[in-house]
């Protein structure tokens, strides 16, 4: 069996969804369908990629190397599907916020492709807290923004969620947490805990800390990513935070490891938001447009 598109598309959405059941009513699809796919797609590649739980799919390691190269995938199939569709034609400027976290971690191969695929559609930038963001969209200073959709709280502003990046606890390596089956609060609130604080990221920590009897011991509150990852590399303290900013090492080369909470924790969602019943311009569902598409969201389930 060779590489299959609708097996990659599959993936793509069980993992930015976290659950099969979600990916199935997104793409209107039966759930074993789903299933046979990744069953499948682990058999080509000769890997696990998700690993199963009560709580859903969680992606293994390699599981998580290969979504970024899906992600490109399906990003080159639909750019080779639509260089006739007349969207080249959309030109302009197109004003797009967009907080710290998403600007540096999610954006810029988006922002490359969009450039090569419309060169005559200039997007102007800009770096702004939620707040910020939030005024801005309502008062039409923005055009559009890509944001952490799980933190957007006016209700005037629409959002489109493209993924959710699951939430893990990060560990030194050879840290004895490793060393366990199931790993939850409780045993994070016996280690030193690193705070991230850059896009509200302490807020939304101690909101499902607060759920437990349970308290971070919080040794350092930093809005450096980069420290984080160097203070848990180094065994400084463990953390918890998103795929979408884990990397395996820090700037020291010492190897950062992750594991699955037995405690739900909620994903960090990201998407885009805009101000409430505008008419989108051709420039708006252009941008749209391109990221339904390389997330598998059907655009035609969100109002505008």
């Amino acid at each position: 069996m060779s590489l299959n598109f609708r097996h990659v598309k599959y993936f793509v959405a069980t993992a930015n969804l976290g659950q099969v059941s979600r990916a199935a009513k997104e793409l209107s699809i039966s759930q074993s369908a789903i299933t046979a796919a990744i069953k499948d797609l682990e058999a080509e590649i000769g890997v696990r990629l998700f690993d199963r739980t009560a709580q859903g799919m969680h992606l293994t390691e390699a599981g998580r190397r290969f979504l970024a190269s899906a992600h490109r995938i399906l990003a080159s199939v639909e750019e080779a599907l639509h260089l006739d569709s007349g969207a080249h034609d959309v030109a302009g400027t197109l004003s797009v916020a967009a907080s710290y976290t998403v600007l540096g971690y999610f954006l810029p191969q988006h922002l490359e492709r969009l450039e090569r695929r419309y060169p005559d559609l200039r997007i102007q930038l800009y770096e702004l807290s939620r707040e910020m963001i939030e005024d801005g969209l309502v008062t039409n200073r923005f055009d559009m923004a890509v944001v952490l959709t799980s933190n957007i709280a006016n209700p005037e502003i629409a959002t489109e969620t493209l993924m959710s990046s699951q939430r893990r606890l990060w560990l030194p390596s050879g840290h004895p947490l490793l060393e366990r089956d199931s790993v939850g609060l409780k045993d994070v609130a016996d280690q030193p805990y690193i705070m991230l604080t850059v896009d509200e990221a302490a807020h939304t920590a101690l909101r499902y800390w607060n759920t437990t009897p349970y308290q971070p011991q919080i040794r350092l509150r930093t809005s450096s990513i980069e420290a984080v990852r160097s203070m848990v590399a180094n065994g400084q303290g463990v953390t918890i935070l998103s795929d979408m900013v884990y990397r395996p090492w820090s700037l020291e080369g010492r190897r950062i490891e992750t594991a699955v909470l037995a405690q739900p924790v909620p994903p960090m969602n990201v998407g885009l938001a805009w101000r409430q019943g505008v008419e989108l311009t051709p420039a708006m569902r252009l941008f749209r447009t391109y990221f339904s598409s390389v997330y598998q969201t059907p655009v035609s389930q969100v109002v505008a």
